[in-house]
Parts: C-alpha cells; sequence; structure tokens
C-alpha cells in the first residue's frame, strides 16, 4: 500500500516535516507577566509525543500591551527565554519541530481570559490597559477605542518584532510564524475596514501591508540556516468592503517572493459584523486559491478533525500542511490514531508502544 500523502515528509529550504500534521497556534491564557509555565511544557510536549510534524506555539506577544488578555505568553524580555528553550528542547526530542507565533493584538488587546467572559478589559482595570491600533476604530463600540499608533510607534513594534524574533531563535524555534490573522495588529494594517489612516501606512494596498513587508525585513536577519518563515493571514474579513480572496493572493505572491516559505490560511476575525458560513473545511477554498494561484507552501484550516479528511485534501492538491487545533486538544495523539484509521504503519514512541496491542 502506498504511503498516504498526510505522511509524506514536506522539504523546505532548511527543514524537512516528517508528515504534513501541523498544531495551529492555540491561546492557554495560563502565564503570568508572560513566562511560560508547566502548562505549556506539558501541553506542548504532548503533542510532540503524538509525532505532530510541527507545533507552532500559541500567538507570543512582542510587547506586553500585544498580549491578546493578561494571561498570554510573551517574548518581549530576555527572561521570557529560559522556559521556552526547555520547552523547545522537548519538542525537538520527539522529533517534532518546535514553531512560535509571534503576535500584536493590536486594538482586540487587554482581553479577559475565556473562561471569564473574553470582554475586552477597561484600561482602569486591574489587568486592563490602553490598546493601541491602526486607527482608533473599536472592535465594538461598547468597548475603550484604541489609540493610533504614531510613525515612531510603528517603527518601534518592528524592531519589536526583530527582537523577538532573535529571542525567539535563541530559546530554539525554528519556525516562526507571524501573525497577520484574526483582527490582530498585522492584519488590521490590511484592513480597510479598520485602516483609516492617510500616512503611508493606509490606504492603498501597498500602503495597507507595508507594516508587514518591513517587520519581515526586519526579522530575516534574525535567522539561520536551521529556521523557516511563515506568515498566518486572514484571507477575507467575511464582511463587504474589507480585506479580501483577491488581496490575499496579491499578498502571497509578495510574500513569497520576500522569502516566506509557509502560509497559513485562516479566515476572519477583522470586525465584529462579520458573516460567517462554517463548517467542515470551511476555510479550505481559500487556502486552494492561494495555492493554485501563487505556488506558495500552503496549509489550510477549518474544522478539520479526520484523518481521510486531511488526506482528501491532499490527495485534491488544496493544500500542502494540514493545520488543526481543536482536534488536537481532544486527541493529543491524532497523528498516532490517523496512521491506524489510514492504514499506515507509524513509529510509536517506546513507552507508548504496548498500547497498540
Amino acid at each position: 500500500m502506498s504511503t498516504p500523502l498526510v505522511f509524506k515528509p514536506l522539504s523546505l529550504k532548511n527543514l524537512i516535516l516528517k508528515n504534513r500534521f501541523v498544531v495551529s497556534p492555540m491561546c492557554q491564557y495560563s502565564s503570568e507577566d508572560g513566562f511560560a509555565t508547566s502548562w505549556h511544557l506539558v501541553h506542548t510536549g504532548q503533542f510532540a509525543i503524538g509525532q505532530a510534524a510541527a507545533i507552532i506555539q500559541e500567538a507570543t506577544a512582542v510587547t506586553a500591551e500585544g498580549r491578546i488578555s493578561y494571561g498570554d505568553l510573551g517574548i518581549w524580555k530576555d527572561e521570557h527565554i529560559s522556559k521556552l528553550a526547555e520547552i523547545t528542547a522537548f519538542v525537538k526530542s520527539q522529533g517534532s519541530i518546535p514553531g512560535i507565533q509571534l503576535s500584536h493584538a493590536g486594538r482586540k488587546a487587554s482581553s479577559n481570559k475565556p473562561w471569564l467572559g473574553r470582554e475586552q478589559l477597561a484600561p482602569n482595570h486591574d489587568n486592563g490597559w490602553q490598546t493601541r491600533g491602526v486607527s482608533e476604530i473599536p472592535f465594538r463600540e461598547s468597548e475603550h477605542p484604541p489609540l493610533a499608533l504614531s510613525i515612531a510607534e510603528i517603527k518601534d513594534l518592528i524592531v519589536s518584532f526583530r527582537e523577538a524574533t532573535a529571542r525567539a531563535v535563541k530559546a530554539g524555534y525554528q519556525i516562526i510564524e507571524l501573525h497577520g490573522a484574526h483582527g490582530y495588529l498585522i492584519h488590521q494594517f490590511f484592513s480597510p475596514l479598520i485602516n483609516n489612516r492617510t500616512d503611508e501606512y493606509g490606504g492603498s494596498f501597498e500602503n495597507r501591508i507595508r507594516f508587514l513587508l518591513e517587520i519581515i525585513d526586519a526579522v530575516k536577519p534574525e535567522m539561520t540556516d536551521e529556521t523557516s518563515l511563515w506568515v498566518r493571514i486572514s484571507a477575507t474579513d467575511w464582511a463587504e468592503g474589507g480585506w479580501d480572496l483577491e488581496s490575499s493572493i496579491r499578498l502571497a505572491h509578495i510574500l513569497k517572493d520576500r522569502g516566506v516559505e509557509v502560509i497559513d490560511v485562516s479566515t476572519a476575525g477583522a470586525v465584529a459584523h462579520q458573516k460567517i458560513t462554517t463548517g467542515p473545511n470551511y476555510q479550505v477554498p481559500f487556502a486552494a486559491a492561494i495555492k493554485e494561484q501563487t505556488g506558495i507552501t500552503t496549509g489550510c484550516v477549518g474544522l478539520i478533525a479526520e484523518a481521510q479528511q486531511a488526506e482528501d485534501l491532499l490527495q485534491t492538491n488544496q493544500a500542502d500542511l494540514i493545520f488543526i487545533a481543536r482536534a488536537f486538544l481532544r486527541d493529543p495523539h491524532f497523528v498516532l490514531n490517523a496512521a491506524k484509521t489510514l492504514n499506515y504503519a507509524i513509529e510509536w514512541p517506546k513507552p507508548y508502544e504496548r498500547a497498540q496491542l
């Protein structure tokens, strides 16, 4: 029997993914002052034991005010590196590739933890702060408005992304993913529904993507011949007049030329009035279109929860990598069990081999 495509390695310039399953970033809201804990080690480590090819760590803030919530991980100071290095060392010991998603939440920062309501916390709240974004438009009218970033502050944030990348590489991460999706800061620059600037970062398509391109130019010198640069985008705002698939395809062409190896294609999150129809594979067509039109290595997401479902997406050439989140939470050994479903022999970790008997 031939090897299922989901279990065929994928070669990038400097990395080889042993299969096509990637653990999507999933915020844990379990950090204090940005520091990783044993929770993050065990949470991430279980997926490595389960033989995921790569694991992208949750949105990790490049500044304290860039956190989605006060419980988010951070990488804005050198003291964060030590525990993160422990995590990457374990992931590598299991043959998986550790990745990190560098993020700034912009106007969607200063939120509460999901199990406490998720609402945005005002600047005078004990766990809240004044947010900053591309403009002074809040995500919801009821929320405290953000302050529009000055040009000098934008330049400072680009430096923050560069410094965060240097720390991430020092900590042992081999995939650096820039978070340009879900309505966070980079995406806020993209979307005409949010970005009303009249300077060089607003107006035209070229101006609205400038922030991301300047970040890419800043972080690339910090990377090594053991690392790979990825970008996650929301391919559409699911709202009239917003960022759309055509814009995403234009951007993907540019990212490919700039040395981005993988584009991780999600959707939505920019505006509260978005209208989405969800269901299995509902975001896959966006990834498929970008892959077809640009040839960039593409990852797809969107309620992918079954082994055969993932295999079919690769067999029909709709993506190169399968990014999975919630299914991994339900089954950290999703990859091992997918192999069984697809009748493919995969080596289990020695301490777990008895589970196959």
